[in-house]
């Protein structure tokens, strides 16, 4: 396969992982003043399945699509005032979650034990980024913004690290297995991923 074809192979696996964060981002709970939503699961499973670089990729792919105006943020919401404004800063977040969760498998293993402790480590640096602009931009004090930025998504987010881990991986098997996935690793470890001896 030439460059040319890896890189249009990347560029379309960025586009549909941005595309499944977009509909993930839907199913939202509009809580006050940060509502539950999808997008966080979809965040674990991009990174889990496709890695550190494509899915920091595709992060900053979604996050620029939402700032030109392409509905894809939660509640079909967009533009660049959603990023800047009270939850925007979970938004930022993603995509070093993403580089993070990624790096983590990738210094390590993708193993479903391993792929859920890089997706808590991902679901705090997305609730990190989100309460200290949540602080800022609401001009809330510190306790204020940990109560509704970070403590009620806690035991949802631990769910979808669980769910986000056990898919991805799955999902990484089979695609690799299928050769559907760009995979740069050498080929010894691509094989003892699928559990090819």
């Amino acid at each position: 396969m030439s460059d040319q074809q890896k890189r249009l192979r990347e560029i379309i696996v960025c586009a549909l992982f941005v595309a499944i964060t977009g509909i993930l981002a839907q199913v939202s709970i509009p809580v006050p003043p940060v509502p539950f939503t999808g997008q966080t699961l979809a965040v674990g499973l991009t990174a889990t399945i496709i890695g550190s670089r494509l899915g920091t990729f595709s992060m900053i792919g979604y996050m620029a699509l939402g700032a030109v105006g392409v509905p894809v943020f939660s509640s079909f919401s967009a533009g660049l005032q959603t990023i800047v404004g009270q939850t925007g800063g979970f938004i930022i977040g993603f995509i070093p979650a993403a580089f993070i969760i990624g790096f983590i498998l990738e210094r390590t293993k993708f193993s479903i034990p391993m792929a859920i402790i890089a997706n808590v480590i991902g679901m705090f640096v997305t609730l990190g980024f989100g309460v200290i602009q949540l602080k800022y931009v609401a001009d809330l004090s510190w306790a204020a913004a940990f109560a509704g930025g970070v403590t009620p998504f806690i035991p949802l987010g631990l769910v979808k690290a669980v769910l986000a881990a056990w898919i991805g991986i799955i999902v990484r098997k089979r695609l690799i297995a299928a050769n559907a996935l760009p995979v740069t690793k050498r080929k010894r470890i691509e094989n003892s991923e699928i559990g090819i001896s």
